[in-house]
């Protein structure tokens, strides 16, 4: 089996999509634990990771408006639907610490 044509680039929007799920996961324990301070810097590391998922899907899109078109394989599907997720989900952490800080006051 031939490997997909932009391997590299699959795998950096499902790692770096995951960093990013995991540090949304850890500021919000960090938030229900008090530790707001923390579970800001969190988000922030998640929202890093995000940018550099979309500098690699921004290669692939820029790859398609050329012309070349981008191989649709399983996995290419399923580092799309990584970045999403982690993308919803960093957005949704967000909301839960600051509902965490809120009611800590």
């Amino acid at each position: 089996m031939a490997e997909p044509k932009n391997l590299d680039v699959i795998m950096q929007l499902i790692m770096h999509g995951g960093d990013a799920k995991g540090n949304a996961i850890e500021a919000i324990e960090a938030a229900k634990a008090g530790d707001f301070a923390l579970a800001n810097e969190k988000i922030g590391e998640s929202e890093k990771a995000l940018v550099e998922a979309h500098h690699a899907q921004t290669g692939l899109l820029t790859q398609e408006a050329s012309g070349d078109a981008v191989e649709l394989s399983l996995l290419m599907v399923h580092g799309q639907d990584h970045l999403m997720t982690s993308i919803a989900f960093k957005d949704l952490a967000k909301e839960i610490v600051e509902i965490y800080e809120k009611i800590s006051k």
